[in-house]
């Protein structure tokens, strides 16, 4: 496996590290008030609320907090925010391109705090088309293996769009193209299934090599960038190899 492969499931296991610091809590909550905001409060109704849902659920993020969520996204409740999308593009130490989500409620907060990452760990930033082309937006399921073939989860997906399953290790990753993402997930259900996620996400199309020391400087400007309030996620065009995963740790 690449070691891009093996940094997704890094972040996989951090993202319940990071839950317990409150800061991926906040994350999800933001993104259940915006899928109920765009697409109705229905989750049977709604597929992006339904994955924001499931996501916080299997994130142990409590039920009141969801609910409440959903309710100020669909205006059910007072006190929803505007969020609003922004997406900042950059290049990292040796090259890397960086493409930064954010959801907030304050552009200038959102821009400053991301700036200020990028130039304080070997980052810059860049005009808007700079980096996006050498991504692609993809649909991505994660599940735990729990004994499951390749072949299983591939023959349960594979006519509902899947266009790969990869072998991260401890779990499996499918991609699809997103607008195939909804009929891979209740592929999944129909086939008694559980995943961990199911989202959109960009992944690149050309990767950078790094060696140990681009490897500790990349990770360490993608920890300055999502310890930021405004950002949802981070995404980037690396690749390592196992030796040097294990290397860095």
């Amino acid at each position: 496996m690449s070691g891009h492969s093996k940094w997704a499931t890094t972040k996989h296991k951090k993202a319940a590290l990071d839950a317990k610091r409150g800061k991926l809590f906040a994350k999800l909550i933001k993104n259940i008030e915006v899928a109920a905001r765009t697409g109705g409060g229905d989750p049977e109704g709604n597929p992006t609320l339904y994955d924001a849902i499931q996501k916080a659920r299997k994130n142990s993020v409590p039920l009141d907090n969801i609910e409440r969520a959903r309710k100020r996204g669909a205006g059910e409740e007072a006190g929803g925010a505007d969020w609003q999308t922004i997406m900042y593009e950059g290049y990292g130490p040796n090259g890397v391109a960086m493409l930064v989500e954010c959801l907030t409620d304050n552009r200038n907060r959102a821009a400053g705090e991301v700036r200020t990452a990028m130039t304080r760990n070997g980052g810059s930033m860049a005009d808007a088309g700079s980096v996006s082309y050498l991504f692609n937006r993809k649909g991505v399921v994660l599940l735990p293996k729990n004994g499951l073939s390749e072949d299983d989860v591939l023959m349960a997906v594979l006519e509902a769009g899947a266009e790969e399953v990869n072998d991260l290790g401890e779990n499996y990753e499918i991609l699809s193209d997103p607008a195939d993402l909804v009929e891979v997930r209740k592929a999944l259900q129909n086939a008694g299934i559980e995943y961990d996620s199911a989202e959109t996400n960009f992944l690149a199309s050309v990767n950078v090599q790094l060696d140990a020391e681009g490897a500790k400087k990349i990770f360490k400007l993608i920890d300055a960038l999502e310890d930021c309030d405004d950002v949802q996620n981070v995404y980037a065009n690396f690749d390592v190899s196992d030796e040097i995963m294990a290397e860095v740790g």
